[in-house]
C-alpha cells in the first residue's frame, strides 16, 4: 500500500509549514508544503494528495482580518478544485490560522472574531471531543496549545443549534489539567458555546483553533520537567509523544 500523501498549504504569511509537516511523518504518513501561487497555477497537483491541510500563522499579517486575504485567494482560484478534492473521500485540516481561512473560503461555517480579551493570548487549554470525525477517532479529551487573537468561534443561534444537532462542534473548550495548573479559564477567548473546533456535516473537513503539532511531543507539554520527576519516581519510562500526535495518525490510518 502507498504511504498517504498530505499536502500543506504555504505562502504569505503562514508559518507552522514544518511543524506539520514533521507531524505527518511522525504518524507515518508524507507530507510535502506546497506554495499557495504553485496551487493556483496548477490545481492538477491536488490529486496527487489524500489530506490537504491549511497551517497556522498570520497570512496576510491578519491585515483585514485573520484568514480573510488568503480565504478570498483560495475561494477565488481554488473552491472547485477544493471541493472537486474533498469529493474524492479526502481529508482537510486548518489549524487556527487556517481554521479562519477555511471559514473565509466558505468550506467550514461560522466565522472567528477578536478574542473577549481584545488580546492575543498563547497558552494551553484542555478541549473536549464531540464528533466521530476520523480526525479524532478514540479521542475525547487532550491539552493543546492555543496562540491567536481572533479565536472566538461565532454563528447565529439558529446556524449553532444546527450544527450541533448534526455532530459538528468537534471540539469544545473544558476545564481539565491546563486550566488548573495554570489556574486560568477554560475558555480562553469567549468562544460561543466554548467552541474549539467544527467539522463539515461528514466530519472530514475540520478546523480547530488549538495547534496539534504544538501538542505532539511530551516535551512541548508546559509542565513536563514536573511529569518527568514523577514518572521517575514511579521508575517509569518518559513517553516521547503527547495526545496531539493522534490527530495526525488517525488521519494516515484513515487511508
Amino acid at each position: 500500500m502507498a504511504t498517504p500523501r498530505a499536502l500543506i498549504f504555504s505562502g504569505f504569511g503562514l508559518n507552522c509549514e514544518y511543524e506539520t509537516q514533521l507531524a505527518f511523518e511522525l504518524a507515518g504518513g508524507q507530507a510535502d508544503i506546497v506554495h499557495l501561487n504553485t496551487l493556483i497555477a496548477n490545481p492538477s497537483v491536488l490529486q496527487r494528495y489524500q489530506i490537504a491541510v491549511f497551517p497556522g500563522g498570520f497570512s496576510y499579517g491578519d491585515d483585514v482580518g485573520s484568514g480573510k486575504a488568503y480565504g478570498r485567494r483560495v475561494a477565488r482560484h481554488l473552491r472547485e478544485t477544493l471541493d472537486a478534492f474533498i469529493a474524492r473521500d479526502t481529508l482537510v485540516l486548518g489549524i487556527c490560522n487556517g481554521f479562519q481561512i477555511l471559514t473565509n473560503t466558505g468550506l467550514l461555517p461560522g466565522a472567528l472574531t477578536a478574542n473577549d480579551s481584545a488580546r492575543y493570548v498563547c497558552r494551553w487549554v484542555d478541549v473536549a471531543v464531540n464528533s466521530a470525525s476520523p480526525w479524532l477517532a478514540g479521542l475525547s479529551q487532550l491539552p493543546l496549545p492555543i496562540a491567536h487573537g481572533e479565536g472566538k468561534y461565532y454563528d447565529t443561534a439558529e446556524n449553532l443549534a444546527a450544527l450541533e444537532a448534526h455532530g459538528q462542534l468537534a471540539l469544545t473548550y473544558t476545564a481539565g489539567e491546563m486550566s488548573r495548573h495554570f489556574s486560568l479559564p477554560a475558555n480562553p477567548n469567549g468562544s460561543l458555546q466554548n467552541i474549539a473546533g467544527v467539522t463539515s456535516i461528514d466530519g472530514r473537513v475540520l478546523g480547530m483553533m488549538p495547534h496539534p503539532e504544538r501538542g505532539m511531543l511530551f516535551t512541548q507539554l508546559p509542565h513536563w520537567t514536573t511529569l518527568r520527576q514523577e514518572y521517575r519516581d514511579k521508575k517509569m519510562a518518559l513517553p516521547k509523544y503527547a495526545a496531539g500526535l493522534q490527530i495526525f495518525r488517525n488521519a494516515i490510518k484513515a487511508f
